[in-house]
């Protein structure tokens, strides 16, 4: 028996949970689901650009579960786009709490790309 998730803090919800090529009916497409938990994980590394360890700390989980979701929702993503397949946004099975980010963001902190992210000056 599998000891049961830990809950993990989720910064953001989208506004948009499928997305497919276009041009195909979504009945014809191969559905690849990415656990929410996986995408929020690589919105704070690769979207924020926060290192792995401010990551988890954001997520309440550990940097290795950070490592393990990053690994596994790029993987998703990359397969279902390069096979043309659609992405579907979806909970997973960690119980997951939504919060604003900027409640759990390090002061003196901004977020995003181009010079966000890094300490102000």
């Amino acid at each position: 028996m599998t000891r049961p998730h830990r809950g993990r803090w989720i910064g953001h919800s989208p506004e948009a949970t499928f997305f497919k090529p276009a041009g195909v009916p979504a009945s014809e497409l191969r559905i690849t689901a990415i656990p929410l938990d996986e995408l929020e994980a690589m919105r704070l590394v690769d979207g924020e650009e926060l290192k792995q360890t401010e990551a988890a700390e954001q997520m309440g989980i550990s940097q290795s579960t950070i490592a393990r979701l990053l690994s596994s929702g790029r993987k998703k993503t990359a397969l279902a786009l390069a096979h043309g397949e659609a992405l579907q946004l979806q909970q997973g099975d960690a119980p997951l709490s939504f919060h604003a980010a900027a409640e759990q963001q390090a002061p003196g902190r901004r977020r995003g790309r181009h010079g966000r992210g890094h300490a102000q000056d």
